[in-house]
């Protein structure tokens, strides 16, 4: 045996691999982070697909697969291909405003606890609420097969519904109505306040957002001629989130309202009224659980952002 020779048993070392550098990894979570645009794209989001591309057409890698990319990415939590609207509010009185109404939702007016005859409604109007005639029956659901709607149809018309949600009792009031106005809701008004207890109520708060049927204090003025007892509460301009009633019209919308298969208006009428009986029967008040420590410290993130694109 020769002394060049090697023991077959001896294992050969793997080559150490290559990877790519850091200064790369950077540039490409640094492209993530851009607009499309701001790179002559006609897109207006990157996705996965997309940034390889314009990695590559950049030169900063000659090859590279998206998993790897994908691994970068995720290492910082970036997902282009996401979005998520905003808005900054604008009502100067907003934390205000806000503040009363988170109050009322614990129980609480000008920081004393209501009384067992005072009751808080939260209340507005779903617009433009379609009949939606199928071309085809709708078929039921079936073994190994969802329930089938015709994508066509034909338009049968639109209403409003407006509805009025006991924030404390999960009591819901509602009535459909051609349109909205200040004569529909008012008559939503009298449908609450012409019943117990809110007939006899000391004070009753209806929760309202901005719009032109309840709009500030010549609404609450109007209310307040008819029924003395309303004290009407605006959230603040952008803040339907604050509404209460919008989360029962959410449920509206998936329990009711999707798929939309009416024959006629009629029938979204009597299935909109026939929900109100039927959600009651389990119906309990909303977990609101957004106070006003959680308040105070958006309004603190708000501030913080507002200054620091001041100073960008």
């Amino acid at each position: 045996m020769t002394s060049g020779c090697r023991d077959s048993k001896s294992r050969r070392v793997a080559a150490p691999r290559r990877g790519f550098p850091p200064s790369v990894v950077v540039e490409v979570k640094a492209l993530a982070c851009e607009l499309p645009k701001v790179h002559g794209k006609p897109l207006s989001r990157f996705s996965m697909a997309e940034i390889r591309r314009a990695v590559i057409e950049r030169g900063l890698v000659a090859e590279i697969s998206g998993a790897t990319l994908w691994r970068w990415l995720d290492r910082d939590a970036l997902r282009p291909w996401r979005y998520r609207s905003w808005i900054f509010p604008r009502d100067p009185q907003f934390a205000e405003k806000a503040g009363r109404v988170l109050d009322l939702y614990e129980g609480r007016w000008e920081k004393k606890p209501l009384s067992p005859k005072e009751f808080v409604i939260s209340a507005d109007e779903k617009t433009s609420i379609q009949a939606r005639r199928r071309c085809h029956p709708s078929l039921p659901p079936a073994p190994d097969r969802p329930m089938l709607i015709e994508h066509e149809y034909e338009r049968g018309g639109a209403l409003a519904y407006l509805a009025a949600w006991d924030v404390h009792r999960a009591k819901v009031f509602g009535r459909c109505e051609p349109t909205t106005g200040i004569a529909p809701f008012g008559r939503l008004v009298e449908e609450v306040m012409s019943q117990p207890p809110y007939c006899s109520a000391r004070r009753v708060f209806w929760v309202v957002d901005n719009g032109s049927s309840h709009r500030g204090s010549v609404a609450a003025k109007r209310l307040q001629e008819r029924w003395p007892t309303i004290v009407l509460v605006h959230t603040p301009v952008h803040a339907s989130w604050l509404n209460q009633v919008e989360i029962y019209f959410s449920i509206i919308q998936r329990k009711v309202l999707t798929p939309n298969d009416f024959p006629s208006l009629a029938e979204v009428e009597q299935r909109l009224l026939a929900f109100q009986g039927h959600y009651e029967q389990i119906a309990k008040p909303f977990q609101w659980t957004f106070t006003r420590r959680d308040l105070a410290q958006l309004m603190a993130r708000l501030e913080t952002s507002a200054k620091a694109q001041v100073a960008a």
